[in-house]
């Protein structure tokens, strides 16, 4: 049946950047369909215990991890004994790209990127081993239509996208998938400042077809599918979770 192909009982999943947004959202699907849920902040915090006290009622062994991503040694410190890998932390930045500081572009692409190859590269023995394993990482409609202040960050998920595409053709004979869910416009903490900004805000509203902000629960549906055997057939792909912003014409 297909109700079963989304069951994630003896799964155990890794959510980075899921004390709140959309990497709490997606934790919340996967502890509610089964999975032991590692929930990931940068540092401990009030968030981060919240999420973990709602994933928790959902899926007891759940558990809360806290790691810099900036820092790359506290990158090797995240468990790496699981089954599902949601590279869902990013940082950015506002800022003009002849202005951008180095020291900032840099902190971008080691967590958004550099981050990312590691947390792949240790998690992938085990899912090699059992010949099943979900690799997804959470981009950005930025790969498609870059933010002019945010070059920098849309470069750091372009190459997200094509480690994606290049990991994804090298392991799908091992029962490993790897994918790209694609964000457009959520209405999330790290937004919710410029989207009330009485003139910016309606013109990112006229841009979607749906005219209306995705919700942190609406890319949880998309993390499900492609975390779970209903998913399996998939690999490489990057889905686009953003109202039609990112359809062509």
């Amino acid at each position: 049946m297909l109700k079963e192909k989304f069951d994630l009982r003896g799964r155990t999943a890794l959510v980075t950047g899921s004390a709140r947004g959309i990497g709490r959202a997606i934790a919340l699907a996967l502890a509610e369909y089964g999975a032991k849920v590692i929930v990931h902040g940068s540092r401990r915090s009030a968030p981060l215990d919240e999420a973990l006290a709602l994933v928790k009622a959902l899926s007891p062994e759940s558990f809360a991890v806290a790691a810099d991503l900036s820092d790359p040694s506290q990158v090797d410190t995240l468990p790496a004994d699981v089954d599902i890998l949601v590279a869902n932390a990013s940082v950015q930045e506002k800022i003009p790209w002849q202005e951008f500081p180095m020291d900032e572009a840099r902190r971008e692409f080691q967590v958004n990127f550099l981050a990312t190859l590691r947390m792949f590269q240790r998690c992938y023995p085990k899912m090699k081993a059992q010949k099943w394993g979900r690799l997804i990482v959470v981009g950005s409609v930025n790969e498609r239509r870059p933010h002019p202040d945010m070059c920098v960050y849309a470069a750091t998920k372009s190459a997200q996208e094509n480690l994606v595409r290049g990991v994804a053709r090298q392991v799908a004979a091992e029962g490993i998938t790897v994918n790209n869910l694609c964000p457009g416009v959520f209405n999330t903490d790290r937004n919710r400042e410029c989207l009330a900004d009485p003139v910016y805000g309606p013109k990112v509203t006229a841009a979607i077809p749906m005219h209306d902000y995705a919700r942190p629960e609406d890319a949880a549906g998309t993390a499900l599918l492609l975390a779970s055997d209903a998913g399996r057939y998939i690999t490489g792909a990057t889905i686009m979770v953003d109202g039609g912003l990112c359809l062509p014409g």
